[in-house]
C-alpha cells in the first residue's frame, strides 16, 4: 500500500480535454493533498490520442518541460490506459514516474487510511487499478517489449494471478468486517439511537458540520457501548481529510442520534474505485437519514452536476430519506442564496441553508433532522413498584425520551422512542409481570 513520502517531490501537471479550456485547480489541489510540489503544467485541447493520450508532439513537449523543472513525477488529470502509460514512459526522462488522476487519488487514500477496513479498501482499489496493467505487461512481454516497461513497471509472469487471488481474499475480509458493522448498527438502533449519515463532495464542509452537530464534541459516555466511535473529526481545507468513517453522538430534543461522516465524493471516479469503497458507503446506505451536504458558494451549474452525481451514487442502494444541506452561506449574499435555492429546487426540494463554520441555522437543521427521521412512537407502561421495575425505568430513560413518570403503589411511565425501543420496553415489562405471577 502507498506510504507517505519522506520528502516533497516535484511534479508537473498534464491535462487533456476534448473541448473548451482545461481547468487544473482541482488536480493541483489533489497533488498538494498528496504532498507534491507542482512546478509547472501542460494542457491540451484535442480528442484523445490512442497511443499517448495527448498528441505525440505534446508528449515531446512534456518531456522537455519535465527535464527543465527537474520533476520526478508527471500527474495526469485524466485516466490513462496501460499502453498510453507505457508509451508516455518511453518519451519521458529516465526515472520519471507517471500518475494518472486515479493513481493519485489512491495514493492520497493510502496516506490517509488509518483503520484496517480503510487500508483493505485502498489495497483493493490499488489491485483493481493494477490488474489491467499486469495484463498489459503480459501482452507486451509476449511481443518482447520487456525492458523497463517505463511507466508500467517491471514484468512478473505470476503477478496477474496473484492480483486476482489477493482481490478475492480482501473481498472476503471486507465482507466479514461489514457483517460486524451491520451487527453494530442494529445494536445501536436497539440502544435507541437514530443513525444519520453525512454525504457529499469532498470539501463541502461535512466534517465541520459534524463538529457542530456533535454533543460536547466527544462520545466518551458511549465508549463501552460503542468502542469504535471516534472522539475527533478533522476539519481542514484539504481534499480527503476523511477517508474512513467518523461517528459522533448528537442529542436532539427528543432523540439520541449518531452522526457519521464518510469519505467525500469526487468527480469522475471510475466504477471500480467507487466499488472498492462501497463498504464505507454502507454507513450512508444503512442510515435512517442522509444529510447531503453541498458547498453553496460554488457556481450553480457545478452544484447541480454534483447533486446529480451524488443522487446517482446514492440511488443504487440507499433506502433512507435525503435532506439537502446548503452549506457555507457565509460566503454568499441573500440574493445569490435565493437564486440558487430556486435553480436547484428540482434536485434539492426544501433544503436547509447553514454555515457550519459560523454555526448559523444549525438549530434549524437539528429541527429538520428530527422531523425527517422515522416517527417516534408514544407508549405508557404501568409497572409494579419493584427494584427490577426501577431498573427498567432507568433503561427507558437511557433509550427513549421520557415525558412523565408517576410513582405510587405502581410506576406509570409515559415516553416516546424508536419503534424497536418501544417493543423492547414492552417485552421487558411483560417479563416483570411474569415474574410476579404466583
Amino acid at each position: 500500500m502507498t506510504e507517505t513520502r519522506a520528502h516533497t517531490e516535484t511534479a508537473v501537471i498534464a491535462k487533456r480535454v476534448d473541448s473548451g479550456s482545461p481547468e487544473t485547480a482541482e488536480i493541483r489541489e489533489l497533488a498538494r493533498a498528496a504532498g507534491y510540489e507542482v512546478a509547472d503544467e501542460l494542457t491540451q485541447t484535442r480528442t484523445e490520442d490512442p497511443a499517448y493520450h495527448i498528441g505525440k508532439g505534446k508528449a515531446g513537449q512534456l518531456s522537455e518541460l519535465v527535464a527543465r523543472a527537474g520533476a520526478s513525477v508527471v500527474i495526469f488529470d485524466n485516466q490513462l490506459g496501460p499502453y498510453q502509460t507505457y508509451n508516455l514512459g518511453n518519451q519521458l526522462p529516465d526515472g520519471v514516474r507517471i500518475l494518472d488522476r486515479f493513481r493519485l487519488i489512491l495514493e492520497i487514500f493510502g496516506q490517509r487510511a488509518q483503520t484496517r477496513k480503510a487500508q483493505l479498501q485502498v489495497e483493493l482499489a490499488e489491485l483493481r487499478y493494477e490488474l489491467p496493467r499486469a495484463e498489459a505487461k503480459a501482452s507486451l512481454a509476449k511481443r518482447d517489449e520487456r525492458p523497463g516497461f517505463m511507466g508500467l513497471g517491471e514484468y512478473d509472469e505470476s503477478r496477474e494471478q496473484d492480483i486476482k487471488n489477493q482481490i478475492a481474499n480482501i473481498r472476503e475480509e471486507l465482507e466479514s468486517i461489514e457483517e460486524t458493522e451491520q451487527h453494530r448498527r442494529e445494536q445501536r438502533r436497539e440502544s435507541g439511537f437514530d443513525l444519520v449519515a453525512l454525504a457529499g463532495y469532498t470539501n463541502a464542509g461535512k466534517s465541520t458540520l459534524l463538529r457542530r452537530l456533535a454533543d460536547d464534541l466527544d462520545v466518551d459516555d458511549n465508549e463501552d457501548l460503542h468502542p469504535d466511535l471516534d472522539s475527533t473529526a478533522e476539519s481542514e481545507d484539504r481534499l480527503f481529510t476523511t477517508l474512513g468513517t467518523t461517528t459522533r453522538k448528537a442529542e436532539l430534543d427528543r432523540r439520541e442520534v449518531l452522526v457519521t461522516d464518510t469519505v467525500g465524493f469526487i468527480s469522475d471516479l471510475p466504477h471500480w474505485l467507487v466499488e472498492s469503497f462501497k463498504s464505507t458507503l454502507d454507513s450512508v446506505y444503512r442510515a435512517d437519514l442522509v444529510l447531503l451536504v453541498v458547498d453553496v458558494s460554488e457556481p450553480v451549474e457545478e452544484i447541480r452536476e454534483k447533486l446529480v452525481t451524488s443522487h446517482d451514487t446514492l440511488y443504487e442502494r440507499n433506502e433512507a430519506p435525503i435532506l439537502t444541506v446548503l452549506n457555507k452561506i457565509d460566503a454568499v449574499d441573500d440574493d445569490e442564496l435565493q437564486h440558487k435555492r430556486e435553480a436547484l429546487s428540482a434536485l434539492a426540494p426544501n433544503p436547509v441553508a447553514v454555515s457550519a463554520s459560523e454555526g448559523r441555522n444549525v438549530d434549524t437543521l437539528r429541527a429538520r433532522i428530527d422531523e425527517a427521521l422515522p416517527a417516534l412512537r408514544r407508549e405508557r407502561l404501568v409497572l409494579p413498584m419493584t427494584d427490577d421495575a426501577m431498573s427498567l425505568v432507568s433503561w427507558i430513560h437511557d433509550h427513549a425520551h421520557v415525558e412523565d413518570v408517576e410513582y405510587g403503589d405502581q410506576i406509570v411511565i409515559a415516553f416516546e422512542g424508536r419503534p424497536e425501543t418501544v417493543e423492547q420496553a414492552r417485552a421487558k415489562a411483560s417479563q416483570l409481570e411474569a415474574t410476579l405471577e404466583p
